[in-house]
């Protein structure tokens, strides 16, 4: 894993609105994962895609309401 395949990206928690930073590895291409809010708690579904050279294609959040 390199430095350049772990970026930081600006969020706001789909609960409480807060703006917080993840750091995403984009090292391994796209997947999905569970973060918890780091000012209410709450858990919140990260998915990210990758495009197949390994760059960031999207970053989606949602809520634990909105996972099926």
């Amino acid at each position: 894993m390199s430095h350049e395949s772990i970026i930081e990206w600006p969020v706001n928690c789909p609960y409480c609105d807060a703006p917080f930073s993840l750091l995403l590895d984009l090292s391994a291409g796209g997947y999905d994962t569970w973060e918890d809010c780091v000012v209410c708690c709450q858990p919140i579904h990260v998915v990210v895609e990758t495009t197949l050279s390994g760059e960031l294609e999207s970053v989606t959040l949602a809520d634990d309401d909105d996972v099926v």
